[in-house]
């Protein structure tokens, strides 16, 4: 789609016939699919599938995340014109990306939803494509790493955060967004001492041999220093990115059920991810934006750059692919 059939052409998520390419659309009309991407349940000859999991089950302090995935795609909008700026490869035109929709659960019967959602992440899995999802509380981030580990085994874990998540919790059956790093280091599904949590600002007294570089490290040392010591640590193992937005300043993302302040600014994250490029990544997510409590929208923004920015660690490893 060119810029001259921005004129006449809308609802692009439907409309459009191909994978690959730049989307121009009036900003503030037509179907919000991430990025403008097709609408598509057909996962044939496709590089990345973005999926939404709107989900919130026990958010400490404000819900509303089930909301993200709408609010994360209607932002996007606004960047679907362009390559993302200052890559060097062009993830939107090389790759086939898709918007697969939402997860399909039962709201009302929370102990099936977990299962439910590892079934949908290894459908995607099964067509050898790689999964960016929008949430969503942090909890999904286990069941999703259940079908990750299926297929890579151990997995190392990227994770941008205010808390490690690994408060003791040997109840495999709650759906707490809190535990749910515990439990997957404690079932084997995460290797901890090839994992790394940046922008912690919480204490937790046994954080099960998972590297750390807190926030007040990252301000010390900077984005560039941060990115490789990350590199450091995960090597080139499998590796899954999850980020909570509240890894952000609340002066910058708001909108999150649980703000810490002291947190990471959305220009050291944006280099920070720039900086891990060639990290072995296989999939990632962007969890607990909640629009209620942020009416600039400025929550929303950051977590559509977050996916963009994941979608274009996936892209680099793609690159031959291309």
């Amino acid at each position: 789609m060119a810029l001259e059939d921005a004129k006449h052409v809308i609802g692009h998520a439907f409309t459009r016939e191909d994978l690959k390419g730049l989307s121009f659309e009036i900003t503030f009309g037509g179907a919000t699919s991430f990025l403008r991407r097709k609408y598509t349940k057909d996962l044939t000859g496709v590089d990345i599938a973005v999926t939404g999991v709107p989900f919130d089950q026990a958010v400490t302090n404000r819900p509303g995340t089930r909301l993200g995935p709408r609010a994360i795609r209607e932002a996007s909008a606004l960047q679907s014109p362009d390559e993302p700026y200052g890559w060097p490869h062009k993830p939107l035109s090389t790759l086939a990306i898709a918007d697969y929709g939402d997860l399909a659960f039962d709201h009302a019967n929370v102990p099936e939803f977990p299962a439910a959602l590892t079934e949908h992440i290894r459908g995607i899995l099964a067509a050898d494509t790689a999964s960016v999802v929008l949430g969503g509380d942090h909890c999904i981030s286990f069941p999703i790493l259940k079908a990750y580990a299926e297929k890579y085994g151990p997995i190392s874990l990227l994770q941008f955060d205010a808390h490690t998540d690994t408060w003791p919790d040997d109840n495999m059956e709650r759906v707490d967004h809190g535990t749910m790093f515990y439990k997957a280091v404690k079932t084997g599904i995460v290797d901890p001492k090839s994992s790394v949590q940046v922008g912690i600002r919480t204490t937790n007294d046994d954080t099960l041999g998972v590297n750390i570089i807190d926030a007040p490290t990252v301000h010390e040392i900077g984005p560039a220093e941060t990115a490789k010591r990350i590199k450091e640590i995960l090597g080139n193992r499998p590796t899954y990115l999850t980020f909570d937005i509240d890894c952000l300043d609340p002066a910058y993302a708001p909108g999150t059920g649980t703000p810490v302040w002291g947190g990471l600014t959305s220009a050291q994250v944006a280099r920070i991810l720039r900086g891990i490029a060639g990290i072995n990544f296989k999939g990632g997510d962007v969890v607990e934006v909640s629009p209620p409590f942020d009416t600039s929208g400025a929550t929303a923004i950051a977590g559509a750059h977050v996916a963009t920015e994941i979608i274009c660690l996936l892209g680099w490893n793609m690159r031959d692919n291309d």
